[in-house]
């Protein structure tokens, strides 16, 4: 089984959930860490994390956040995930600003497949 690290990044996610990372099919996927930027030049923004598990996983096939209204200060950044998460194929992790085009997201993974 092959290990692979990568880094996932969305720059000016907005106000609709966009999905900035999908497991693989035959992978696993532990997510070791997720920075979230402002990047807006005068306001402070609100940003969400959800984890989207597939039905096919096996698992509830439930929405869940992770971060919800998170308020993150003009030019800041806010480390969400301090611990490790296991997410199964096909589930997704989305994120969403409460400003348009105000939000970077850097996600680090370990990918365990063939």
């Amino acid at each position: 089984m092959a290990n692979t690290f990568k880094l996932k990044t969305d720059t000016a996610v907005g106000t609709s959930l966009a999905t900035a990372y999908t497991v693989p099919s035959s992978t696993t996927t532990v997510v070791i860490g997720c920075v979230l930027a402002n990047t807006h030049a005068t306001a402070q923004i609100k940003a969400d994390m959800q984890i989207v598990t597939a039905a096919t996983s096996g698992e509830n096939g439930d929405d869940v956040y992770i971060i919800k209204n998170l308020p993150i200060p003009t030019g800041a950044s806010f480390e969400v995930i301090e611990g490790k998460m296991v997410l199964q194929v096909g589930d997704v992790i989305k994120f969403k600003s409460d400003t348009a085009s105000a939000l970077d997201v850097a996600l680090s993974v370990l990918e365990q497949g063939p």
